[in-house]
């Protein structure tokens, strides 16, 4: 049992990475799983004594293990195709660098070391605080305690300049204001020319009024998510990017309904609609 760990309360936005963590868990022990997280399985049965103290909705379902089905085989195939992102990116540099940005309590340098790379987690201060206690530190995984949006983070990377760097930006872009993400994914090409970026979007149609009510609702109102933790930024296309600055290059896309998954239910009917197919999805971009 791990004392003390919710002694720096996390953000509406923060307490995602749990619901992400426990989506992990509860597919690992699933027949036939998705994804394979042993180490987030770990986590949750330290996780578990503390939260069940908790009067808080969102908690109590995880501990219960109330979660829809189809949310955690949205987010555990989201999570194995970044590992797959990842592991293509270290089979073409094997001794390449790779962030983590917005990491939650994700435990992607467990499932993916290849004895070589550089692994960076950032994310907010508190949420570095909680991660440090359930995983330990090493000279190959390291942590980054602070927001995205300043760039002192950056700094801490100035000894790898000569590698090659992915940054995985897994359920993050979304809560941010559309001027931040701009401005990050520019501050990236800049200090990181070549570097590659994975970002999941949202598409800005359902930010419009009314739209944006019911997806407020799905995650207040039925994930029990604070209000804090709303949609903020979207595209359309996910050529959109290249428009903001000479150099950004569109890769690929990829969204979780093309995928011949039986665990999505009937939302793999909704890939023949786009606006439905590219609610959620994520784009690979090369920053030259």
């Amino acid at each position: 049992m791990v004392e003390g760990i919710f002694n720096n309360k996390l953000s509406d936005v923060s307490t995602t990475s749990l619901l992400t963590l426990y989506c992990h868990g509860k597919e690992t022990k699933s027949k036939n799983p998705i994804l394979q997280d042993n180490k987030a399985v770990e986590l949750i049965e330290k996780l578990n004594p503390e939260l069940s103290k908790l009067d808080n909705n969102l908690y109590r379902d995880l501990v219960k293990n109330k979660l829809d089905r189809k949310l955690v085989a949205y987010i555990t195939l989201r999570a194995k195709k970044y590992d797959e992102y990842a592991k293509e990116f270290l089979q073409r540099s094997p001794e390449g660098i790779i962030v983590n940005i917005g990491c939650g309590l994700d435990t992607r340098f467990q499932r993916i070391d290849n004895g070589k790379l550089i692994f960076y987690d950032l994310d907010l201060p508190p949420v570095i605080s909680l991660k440090k206690k359930l995983l330990p530190s090493s000279d190959r995984y390291n942590f980054l305690p602070y927001s995205v949006l300043n760039y002192e983070w950056m700094e801490q990377l100035d000894r790898w300049r000569d590698r090659p760097f992915l940054f995985m930006a897994e359920g993050v872009f979304m809560y941010l204001q559309d001027r931040d993400v701009k401005s990050l994914v520019l501050k990236l090409q800049e200090e990181f020319s070549g570097s590659e970026l994975i970002c999941e979007v949202f598409n800005s149609f359902w930010l419009q009024k009314p739209q944006k009510k019911i997806i407020d609702l799905v995650l207040q109102g039925e994930l029990h998510i604070g209000k804090e933790a709303t949609f903020n930024f979207g595209i359309r296309d996910s050529k959109e990017m290249e428009k903001w600055r000479s150099g950004i290059e569109f890769i690929e896309d990829w969204s979780c309904l093309d995928e011949p998954e039986k665990k999505l239910g009937l939302l793999k009917f909704l890939k023949h609609i786009e606006i439905f197919r590219k609610t959620l999805w994520s784009v690979r971009y090369k920053l030259n």
